[in-house]
C-alpha cells in the first residue's frame, strides 16, 4: 500500500480554525495513510494473520487496525482521543460491536474488532485469551516528551500478552533521511518565540539513533530486530499538507506560542522546496521499526 494524493474538500479553507472534531478527520482523510508502508511491513514481518491476537497503542482512527482485521486478525485498539476513536469506531464497528457480531456478518472484520478510550486495555477476547502482539504505530522521536506516557502504557499493555509476545515500537528515521523533517523545523522555532520561551512537552527535537531502544529499556522489553520503511509523504496541493501536518499535533506549541494563522503560513513557505510543477507535494521519510520482546 502506497501513500494517496488527497485533494482538498470543497470549500475548505487551511487557514479556518480547526475545532477537535476537524483535526481528527484531517488526521483520517489525509495524514494517517501515510503511515501505510509501515504498517505493512510490519505486518509482513509478524506474519500478521488469524492467529494474530493483537493490542494497538494509541491506535487513532483505526487504519492500521482496519489493515490487519482485512489480514484476519483480531484486533483491540485504545487511544485516549475521543474523536479519532470515533472515527475507528465509524471505520471497524458502524452497526455492532465485538461480542455482539452474527457470526454470518458480511463484514468479517467487524467480528474482531474492538475499540476502547483510556485506561488499561482488557484481554484480547470474552475468554481472557492474552494478545500475542502489541503494536505502537504512533511514531515517537521527533518531540520533546513524547515517549513519556508510552512506557507506562506498555507495562500495563504487556502482562495481557503471552509471555515470549512480540511488541512493535516505531519512530521517525534520521533526520537526514526525513524530507518532513525541514519543515517540522519550523514548529521549533515559532514554539522558541514565546516569551518567556516554553520547554513544555510536544516541542520538535531532532530524532535520536536510540529513541526506541530507550523506550524498550525502560519498559522492560528485549529487542529482537528492527527494520526501516520508505514512508513518503504525499499531497494533491500545499493546502492539503498544511491540514495534514499540522493534524499531527507536532505544532501545537508553535500555535500556543504564535498564532495557528502564522502557522500555516509559514509551514507553506517550508513546503516549497517539496512541491511539484503540478502543484503536488512529495516529501521522502524514512520511518524506523524496532521489534521487541516481553
Amino acid at each position: 500500500m502506497t501513500p494517496t494524493l488527497v485533494r482538498n474538500q470543497p470549500g475548505a479553507d487551511a487557514s479556518a480554525p480547526a475545532d477537535a472534531g476537524t483535526r481528527a478527520r484531517d488526521w483520517a482523510e489525509i495524514q494517517e495513510r501515510m503511515l501505510a508502508p509501515l504498517y505493512e511491513a510490519v505486518y509482513d514481518r509478524m506474519e500478521v494473520g488469524a492467529a494474530t491476537r493483537m493490542l494497538s497503542l494509541g491506535c487513532g482512527s483505526g487504519l492500521a487496525m482496519l489493515v490487519a482485521a482485512a489480514r484476519g486478525a483480531h484486533v483491540t485498539g485504545v487511544d485516549s482521543d475521543r474523536e479519532r476513536l470515533a472515527l475507528a469506531r465509524t471505520r471497524l464497528l458502524p452497526d455492532v460491536g465485538w461480542d455482539d457480531a452474527p457470526a454470518h456478518s458480511p463484514h468479517p472484520a467487524r467480528r474482531r474488532a474492538r475499540l476502547l478510550q483510556d485506561g488499561d486495555p482488557a484481554p484480547a477476547g470474552a475468554d481472557g485469551s492474552p494478545y500475542n502482539l502489541i503494536t505502537v504505530f504512533e511514531p515517537i522521536g521527533c518531540a520533546a516528551g513524547d515517549s513519556e506516557g508510552l512506557v507506562p502504557a506498555l507495562r500495563s499493555a504487556v502482562p495481557l500478552a503471552v509471555r515470549g509476545a512480540t511488541v512493535v515500537l516505531t519512530g521517525w528515521g534520521p533526520p537526514e533521511r526525513c524530507a518532513t523533517a525541514a519543515v517540522l523545523q519550523v514548529a521549533a522555532r515559532l514554539a522558541d518565540t514565546a516569551r518567556p520561551p516554553r520547554t513544555e512537552p510536544g516541542r520538535w527535537r531532532p530524532t535520536l539513533r536510540d529513541d526506541l531502544e530507550d523506550v524498550a529499556a525502560r519498559a522492560g522489553l528485549k529487542p529482537d530486530g528492527s527494520g526501516r520503511v520508505s514512508c513518503p509523504f504525499g499531497y494533491a496541493d500545499v493546502g492539503s499538507a498544511v491540514r495534514g501536518l499540522l493534524s499531527t499535533g507536532l505544532f501545537d506549541a508553535a500555535v500556543r506560542a504564535t498564532d495557528r494563522s502564522q502557522v500555516e503560513k509559514e509551514v507553506a513557505e517550508a513546503l516549497h522546496p517539496y512541491q511539484r510543477e503540478d502543484g503536488t507535494v512529495w516529501m521522502p521519510n524514512v520511518f524506523r521499526y524496532l521489534v521487541c520482546v516481553t
